[in-house]
């Protein structure tokens, strides 16, 4: 145990922010560079070692947090690494990016601020960067098999880790003209910077995995030609199909997808553009949507120099703390203040938007919206409650629907769908064609990112033992698994 009475004496501490008229003028992540450091030791002494850890189960990956929680306390940084990496291959795009539902099944949380979990996470595995205890992991033999992975997100990147270790020779193919996935493109600098990502990728090239960008399975390669090539595949493309709405005014010029948005952002950022074809520069914005993906196109619109934020959520403002329908260690539904939304704009609940209006050229200038409740467990809205406000760019951040099948992966692959039009797996991640396996979001349907990774490395064991008849790798979850919730 780190420090008996370290929950006792210690109260919480997060990582510092960068004052807000500084961090909008630029687009580094938001945290101050070291502050983390010299106060996350005593934060990881809060960890009572629990008889029962939960936060085991609140994380998918099965993190092996007690553990780390101790090294990190002691100071013994390539332990601490160790240990983390002994369930997580990617921690430091967890420890950015996860909400943290291991936080929420902490059980020093049922009356206490929860230990810090994911700031000492990302410490640790900042620290071992910087000290050289991440290193390449080449397998010590090749097996002779071959595997494809369609997707580079972080299902993908895990599955084709673990694969290319267990020594089979591992080609990922990603669309985009960059290796990353949603984490490429769809979170903002300010969140994760991409250094983070291109350190990991040369880490997997050293160990042997091989990356083709530009290469779009279903258009560019046809599925079932890619079948052929390869002993098995490993199908990580996401659910990237985005949630529509389908309300007068959709068609005029200014609204946009925020998987449109976002991606041109990142892009600029890469120096692939000096300026985003869609920007807020000067205009009033609307984002539709409430979760994650929301509050990146918030923190992105403030860095573009938006008039004004306007974020509408058609659900009701969430409590502080925890309903009692919603008891520990369950993730609960809490009203969030992410770091986009310390910068500035407005958050309005309980609203659903009916229509858009535009000028003479085709242009959305405002938004109309009317209040919203529920009633009998329907949304009904309120009558005499219709408002407009201005709006000349619109981001629609509702969520995604599915694995896109535009591109005819599902058709040429002839994969089975289920019911809510996700590839249909077996436990063992298999997919209906033999050799072919699917791995987080296509599988699962929109998810965190912390599933993605452990969807990732599960599948690499199905995939493994179909390769060679059996595994020693990992299988943190089972396809049918899922959160910790009510």
């Amino acid at each position: 145990m780190a420090d008996p009475k370290g929950f006792l004496t210690t109260g919480r501490e997060v990582a510092e922010t960068r004052p807000v008229g500084e961090r909008v003028k630029d687009w580094n992540e938001v945290y101050v560079p070291g502050s983390l450091l010299p106060i996350i030791s005593k934060q990881a002494g809060r960890c009572m070692d629990c008889g029962i850890p939960f936060c085991h189960n609140g994380c998918p990956l099965g993190n092996l947090i007690p553990e780390w929680n101790d090294y990190a306390y002691r100071e013994d940084w390539s332990a601490a690494s160790e240990r983390l990496h002994a369930t997580n291959n990617f921690p430091e795009f967890t420890g950015r990016l996860c909400p943290a539902p291991c936080e929420s099944a902490c059980v020093l949380g049922i009356n206490q601020p929860a230990v810090t979990i994911k700031n000492v996470e990302v410490s640790i595995i900042d620290k071992a960067w910087g000290n050289g205890d991440v290193t390449p992991q080449p397998p010590e033999r090749l097996s002779g098999k071959t595997v494809a992975v369609i997707g580079s997100g972080p299902a993908g990147l895990a599955a084709a880790q673990q694969l290319t270790r267990a020594g089979h020779t591992v080609a990922v193919y990603e669309r985009a003209d960059r290796i990353g996935g949603l984490l490429r493109y769809g979170i903002p600098e300010f969140k994760m910077e991409k250094s983070h990502i291109n350190r990991r990728i040369e880490q997997m090239r050293a160990e042997g995995t091989k990356f083709r960008t530009e290469t779009e399975i279903g258009r560019d390669i046809d599925a079932a030609k890619l079948r052929r090539r390869y002993d098995a595949v490993v199908i990580a493309a996401g659910a990237t199909v985005s949630r529509d709405l389908p309300v007068p005014g959709r068609e005029l010029n200014g609204v946009h997808f925020a998987m449109e948005y976002l991606p041109l952002a990142n892009k600029v950022q890469e120096g692939d553009l000096t300026v985003s074809p869609i920007t807020a520069e000067g205009k009033h914005v609307v984002v539709i949507g409430g979760g994650d993906t929301g509050a990146d196109c918030v923190g992105t619109a403030h860095r573009q120099g938006a008039l004004s934020v306007t974020q509408l959520e058609i659900m009701p403002r969430p409590g502080e703390d925890r309903n009692a329908n919603q008891p520990w260690p369950t993730f609960p539904m809490l009203y969030k203040v992410t770091s986009a939304h310390q910068e500035g704009g407005e958050r309005v609940y309980s609203v659903s938007t009916t229509h858009f209006e535009g000028d003479e050229d085709g242009n959305v200038q405002s938004l109309h919206l009317i209040e919203v409740e529920f009633k009998d467990g329907k949304l009904e809205q309120k009558p005499g409650t219709e408002r407009s406000i201005p709006a000349q760019l619109v981001t629609l951040a509702m969520g995604f629907t599915g694995t896109d099948q535009a591109n005819g992966l599902v058709q040429q692959f002839g994969l089975e769908l289920d019911e809510r039009g996700n590839v249909a797996r077996d436990g063992e991640y298999a997919t209906n064609i033999d050799g072919v396996f699917v791995a987080g979001d296509a599988g699962r349907g929109q998810s965190l990112i912390v599933w993605a990774i452990a969807e990732g490395r599960s599948a690499a064991r199905g995939v493994d033992r179909f390769l060679t008849g059996a595994s020693a790798l990992p299988a943190p979850i089972r396809p049918t698994d899922r959160a910790l919730t009510v």
